[in-house]
């Protein structure tokens, strides 16, 4: 097997699996970062949401082999050392988790989302976060951190 190099919350990291082991069982299992949780398996609930060059990607369908040489940022980086990123300080004002599981694929979206559309509209919002499950239903929530996040977002 071949080892697949990449910048992981911005170190540069090598892992040798299998090309088509999903990102996300690289970050759980043989990282141990799991802070990305598995939510259906099939990008449909979000919950493994993380970012890949900037961008929001479903971890559990991603295979390894498409990150080697990519930047892949994950709810233990989003943060810049002791500072929590907006979204973050936002959803713990708001108190937007009831159960958590979903909340890092939701962070991990509203931050993407942030960083493309500084000032979202709720319909921004709603799109962007269309890909996100919450089963304890706290959209409102969600949508109320985002805005929150907005004021405060880093240029």
């Amino acid at each position: 097997m071949p080892a697949y190099r990449f910048t992981l919350n911005g170190t540069d990291t090598s892992v040798d699996v299998a090309a088509d082991m999903p990102l996300l069982w690289v970050l759980r299992e043989t990282l141990g970062l799991t802070g990305t949780k598995y939510g259906c398996g099939i990008a449909q609930c979000g919950s493994c949401m993380v970012h890949l060059d900037g961008k929001k990607a479903f971890s559990c369908i991603t295979p390894i082999a498409s990150v080697a040489g990519r930047r892949v940022t994950t709810i233990e980086g989003l943060a810049q050392g002791d500072e929590l990123h907006p979204v973050q300080r936002a959803w713990l004002a708001i108190d937007v988790p009831q159960c958590g599981y979903c909340q890092s694929g939701q962070i991990m979206a509203a931050a993407a989302l942030l960083a493309e559309h500084p000032t979202p509209s709720d319909a921004d919002i709603d799109e962007a976060m269309s890909g996100n499950l919450c089963r304890c239903g706290t959209y409102n929530r969600i949508r109320a951190a985002i805005h929150a996040a907005a004021g405060e977002a880093r240029p």
